[in-house]
């Protein structure tokens, strides 16, 4: 049976954009690398073996300023859970992942958004899923997110519009009252690897109904910077706007990589973004709370 959700804090996402640009959480995935975990490993299995340093993290970025704590949940779809074992835990993972960000998020205020990242799976006509299969892989991961007392649902990474619209389908079946933010990845030429333009995902996904468009993960601060500048000039009214560049480009230093973009960098780069009209900034893979220090310093 499924619990009941924890009561979310008072403000909405609606709220804390009228008071200005809002700060987005950083990386987790390298995050937790940073704390152990095994390359290729899941991430989202720490929700229930190693919940204390998830909800380290987590405090980390809250402390840091952020003010969406994003959950670790983006490989939580039945299809990348299957790959670890763990196809038949898809809510308890989720649920999981939920409580652990809604914790922390309720010491500061905070908002938590359920983190869908894509299936891993290719769409008809290039593979076999249908949008209704995909809605659904998407549904059953929201159920446990719901449960876990999410406020928004942030659909990330994606490379595939259909893709994209059918999370976006799923939110408004499972949480019709939670708004939605998609955000892709623009890391082939200024398009994703499915080939679709900034501007053209903004429209697109607009007129299906989310209500923030954005892009992450990517190439660094300074094409993130570009795409920007796209999604701004295509963006409709009332649409609300997300970037959250990688910390640069990962860099082998000795036995490891590090991201070489530094915490002023990426201080620099929020900036930038929110003087263009980004109304929701944060960062992406190789970013630690201290970026987010940084970020939230400037961004003050």
């Amino acid at each position: 049976m499924t619990t009941a959700a924890t009561p979310s804090p008072s403000r909405s996402l609606s709220d804390l954009v009228a008071d200005g640009v809002v700060l987005v959480d950083g990386g987790m995935g390298t995050l937790l690398q940073d704390m152990g975990l095994d390359d290729g490993g899941s991430g989202e299995l720490w929700n229930l073996d190693r919940p204390d340093a998830v909800r380290d993290a987590h405090r980390a970025y809250a402390e840091a300023g952020a003010r969406v704590l994003t959950t670790n949940t983006f490989g939580g779809t039945r299809p990348r859970l299957e790959m670890h074992g763990l196809a038949d835990r898809v809510h308890e993972v989720n649920e999981a992942g939920a409580r652990l960000a809604r914790k922390e998020a309720d010491r500061v205020g905070a908002l938590v958004a359920g983190d869908l990242g894509p299936t891993g799976e290719l769409m008809a006509p290039l593979g076999t899923l249908e949008p209704a299969d995909v809605q659904e892989l998407f549904a059953a991961q929201l159920r446990g997110l719901v449960a876990g007392g999410i406020d928004l649902v942030l659909i990330e990474t994606m490379s595939d519009a259909a893709e994209a619209e059918a999370a976006l389908a799923a939110a408004r079946e499972v949480a019709p009252e939670l708004p939605v933010v998609v955000t892709f990845s623009f890391d082939t030429n200024l398009h994703t690897m499915m080939g679709l333009h900034p501007a053209e995902a903004v429209r697109r996904l607009a007129a299906a109904g989310a209500d923030a468009v954005g892009a992450n993960c990517g190439r660094g601060p300074e094409e993130m910077t570009k795409i920007a500048a796209a999604m701004v000039a295509a963006r409709p009214d009332g649409l609300l706007l997300v970037a959250q560049s990688n910390a640069g480009l990962p860099q082998v230093v000795g036995d490891h990589f590090e991201y070489d973009a530094t915490p002023a960098e990426m201080a620099a780069h929020a900036v930038a973004l929110r003087d263009a009209g980004i109304d929701l900034v944060g960062a992406c893979c190789g970013s630690t709370p201290a970026h987010l220090a940084a970020m939230s310093d400037a961004l003050r």
